[in-house]
């Protein structure tokens, strides 16, 4: 039997520099700032600030107030000190003087020993005392500065400046966070109009919200300023659409009949077919534009939702599967549920979403009714990101492989589903194929 030596593996630990964990804590910090809001940055630099300067000042008052003690002890013994030796040279020490005091430190011992004066603050059994002591005939003379009384007033001073230090950071600190609250509200209702702007209300301004005169206020002006300028190029843009739509309708009034009476064939027929698909281009930007002015109203009655569905896919004429929600017993729980909406721009809206799956889409195409959420899906390659993003887009199709077009059809059921008060949602399935959703209103 043979017996195998383990083999020792040697574990390289690899050294990180200290330099990339200093910047790693760097890029942590400001991770974590920010991740905070403003009002929480102003009030967190503002209190870190306040509490740095009043320690500060704190500690230089605290030094000050030492040094100008120890400096009065020290004069005060020095002048005791003098008149002991004074009275020493006339035969007497002196009241509070003693030679060779047993408790006189041993620093100051030696010093005088050496032929020199010279003053200490040190501890004794009696508490704190300002020694001085200088060289005599016959020993060391030294007289003792009671220092007690200078502590407590010291720490008498000390309570007060933490008081005062700390009254004077919760000022700061409350003051900084009012201001900050100030500043983060403004900066909160601009953010909020500037939503509103983005979400088409191009006629909000920020600066009758925003008061002041600071650079909130610049911004607000500023982005009142953009407001206004894509205000004025949305509103030449739908005025463009309408006008060259409006004016096309009279000269296409004439094509069309012109084309009725060409004589049968397949080039007749193929002229119709361009004429007609040119028509419903401009009746369609006729609605865009109706639309994107906001004049249009709903005509509200009370319509059976599943008649009004089958009876929108019998007008398409397409192949559409519609499958309606049923209750525990198998009977429909749609069939005489009514809806007050505008029948006419639910016709529209189904039809675009139902012509939109098999013009771009792939069948089958299934048309599922639950309560007032009706939902369209087909089995193509889906929405594109952009459209489920930003929604759609006049006369983009958003994705080669859902097919050419001019992108006007999913923008004008868009439209309706606003006027109708109802929600439009576009999603694409997990297993494939677009999805788009249409929620109506409660009646």
């Amino acid at each position: 039997m043979t017996l195998r030596r383990p083999t020792l593996r040697h574990t390289t630990l690899r050294r990180v520099p200290l330099r990339h964990l200093a910047l790693r804590r760097i890029s942590l910090r400001h991770m974590a700032l920010r991740r905070m809001t403003l009002r929480r940055q102003i009030a967190t630099a503002v209190a870190t600030i306040s509490v740095l300067v009043a320690v500060t000042v704190g500690l230089l008052v605290h030094q000050a107030m030492i040094r100008q003690h120890v400096d009065q002890a020290r004069t005060a013994a020095a002048t005791a000190l003098g008149s002991a030796l004074t009275d020493y040279g006339r035969g007497t020490p002196g009241p509070g003087a003693a030679v060779d005091d047993p408790a006189l430190p041993a620093r100051l011992r030696e010093l005088a020993a050496t032929g020199r004066q010279g003053s200490l603050l040190a501890a004794d059994p009696q508490g704190e005392s300002m020694w001085a002591a200088g060289p005599v005939q016959g020993g060391v003379l030294s007289v003792r500065v009671d220092f007690t009384q200078d502590r407590r007033a010291i720490a008498d001073l000390d309570r007060i400046i933490l008081i005062t230090v700390v009254a004077a950071v919760f000022t700061t600190v409350l003051a900084g966070v009012l201001v900050a609250d100030r500043i983060s509200r403004r900066l909160r209702t601009a953010a909020t109009a500037a939503r509103g702007i983005a979400a088409g209300g191009t006629d909000t301004r920020i600066g009758e919200l925003v008061d002041g005169r600071d650079e909130v206020a610049d911004l607000a002006a500023a982005v009142d300023l953009m407001s206004r300028t894509l205000h004025r190029r949305l509103a030449d843009e739908q005025r463009f659409t309408a006008d060259v739509a409006h004016e096309l309708r009279t000269p296409l009034t004439g094509l069309v009949t012109a084309a009725e009476l060409l004589p049968p064939g397949r080039p007749t027929q193929l002229v119709q077919n361009r004429v007609q698909a040119l028509r419903a281009l401009v009746e369609d930007l006729l609605e865009v534009s109706r639309l994107d002015a906001d004049v249009e109203s709903p005509d509200l009655s009370a319509v059976p939702l599943e008649r009004a569905v089958r009876r929108t896919v019998t007008l398409t004429g397409l192949d559409v599967t519609v499958d309606i929600s049923s209750d525990t017993t198998g009977t429909s729980d749609t069939a005489d549920q009514q809806v007050r909406t505008d029948l006419r721009r639910l016709d529209r809206i189904l039809g675009n979403l139902l012509l939109n799956a098999h013009r771009h889409g792939a069948g089958p195409v299934e048309l599922h009714v639950d309560g007032r959420r009706i939902t369209v899906r087909d089995h193509g390659p889906g929405y594109p990101d952009d459209l489920l993003h930003h929604g759609p887009q006049r006369f983009r199709t958003n994705a080669p492989e859902r097919g050419r077009g001019h992108g006007l059809g999913l923008t004008i059921a868009t439209g309706h589903t606003r006027v109708i008060g109802a929600t439009l949602t576009f999603t694409n399935h997990p297993a494939g194929g677009a999805v788009a959703t249409l929620t109506l209103p409660p009646g």
